[in-house]
């Protein structure tokens, strides 16, 4: 009996230890939005894309695959590869030069001498690439947001 009893216990504690072991942190998908749009002289936009890690544990990024839409104009690709680890509720930046369209390039022209009056309408979707803390492999998140962007006054051809 008295070794049933200590199987019994013995089988309790590890348990019990098992039980004891690292708490798993919470993954939810990033938010990923335009922080800065600059007209390149050669008519090409650079964006400064924010990524967003929602999650308590860190993440490591490594790709964007989405789209970009102006107003209700047609979209265009975003896509870009690179390595961003981002700390948990925080987030980091990437640089990415599109082309837009021409009537894209003629809708942001069109609220460049309102200055900050000015705005236009975005949105962003698509997936973000990443592995999070304790994974070990990466995986897609899909993401989607909208805003607005307006001419920063004094500096030309920037838009945030």
């Amino acid at each position: 009996m008295k070794r049933l009893l200590r199987g019994f216990l013995l089988a309790f504690v590890a348990a019990g230890l098992i039980a004891c072991g690292p708490a798993k942190k919470s993954v939810y998908p990033p938010t990923v939005s335009i922080q800065q749009l600059v007209v390149l002289p050669n008519g090409q936009w650079r964006l400064t894309v924010r990524i967003q890690n929602n999650s308590y544990g860190e993440m490591d990024f490594n790709s964007i695959d989405g789209q970009l839409q102006i107003a209700a104009l047609m979209p265009i690709r975003l896509h870009a590869n690179f390595e961003l680890d981002v700390p948990p509720l925080n987030g980091d930046v990437i640089d990415l030069d599109v082309l837009p369209t021409d009537p894209m390039t003629v809708a942001l022209h069109a609220i460049a001498g309102k200055g900050s009056a000015g705005s236009l309408g975005y949105r962003v979707n698509g997936s973000a690439s990443a592995k999070p803390e304790q994974e070990k492999q990466p995986r897609d998140f899909d993401f989607s947001g909208n805003d607005w962007l307006s001419p920063v006054p004094g500096i030309p051809n920037t838009y945030r």
